[in-house]
């Protein structure tokens, strides 16, 4: 083979390279922009709406939800759980999707529905989750909560977000208002106030919290392939 022949087969052997590298960063773009599955992703809540009383306790929390990956996602249903707290205490079931944050008596609620979250589009949404008195209890303390989603391109309960609920500042259980979550120092008189009301109720609930009724949904750990808090994996 002449030194001619030998240089127009290199040439031929690296126009076929870079023509295959050409495909692959095409295919792998178009995957990357089009057809890739993203994740769910929330932050922690500034600020919830509770009340608390001897037969139930409700929690409205607002949420902004964000799909970073091109395809949609569809969130079927959501829950909040107690990871550090006894197996026995029931989960808050999603139960409403309010219009606001305040409740009130002229507010538009809806009942707990599948949305989707378009691709690379962030939604917000006000959930309200509820439970027998048993799944949360009436301690002036904070405590880690875990919202948990089940989404439509993955099977069982998936872990969202996890989190310090501030129930410390919940100072009128009786009252369905709007409470801050941030770490701020409670004064002596509202930590008082906290104190003697959930202090109150626990009393009235006695022994009654083993019997607890309402629907469960039961919710499991993710899966060990990376899913974390802060949104769901693909």
């Amino acid at each position: 083979m002449t030194a001619t022949d030998q240089a127009a087969s290199s040439s031929l052997t690296g126009a076929g390279v870079v023509s295959v590298c050409a495909l692959l960063f095409t295919v792998a773009s178009f995957w990357w922009l089009n057809a890739r599955q993203g994740r769910l992703k929330t932050w922690e809540p500034h600020a919830f709406a509770a009340i608390i009383h001897s037969s139930t306790a409700r929690l409205r929390l607002p949420l902004v939800l964000h799909n970073t990956g091109p395809k949609p996602i569809v969130v079927q249903d959501l829950i909040l759980t107690f990871p550090d707290e006894p197996a026995s205490h029931l989960p808050l079931l999603w139960v409403s999707s309010p219009s606001r944050l305040q409740p009130g008596p002229d507010e538009d609620a809806k009942l707990p529905a599948g949305f989707v979250v378009p691709g690379r589009e962030a939604q917000q949404l006000f959930v309200e989750f509820e439970a027998p008195f048993s799944g949360f209890l009436p301690e002036a303390r904070d405590f880690k909560v875990q919202l948990q989603a089940r989404v439509g391109h993955r099977k069982g309960w998936r872990r969202l977000l996890t989190f310090t609920l501030r129930a410390a500042n919940i100072t009128d259980p009786d009252r369905y208002t709007v409470y801050n979550n941030a770490p701020v120092e409670l004064t002596k008189e509202d930590q008082k106030r906290a104190d003697a009301a959930l202090r109150e109720l626990l009393e009235e609930q006695g022994g009654d919290s083993a019997s607890g009724g309402g629907r469960q949904r039961h919710s499991s750990e993710s899966d060990a392939d990376g899913d974390g808090d802060g949104g769901t994996s693909s």
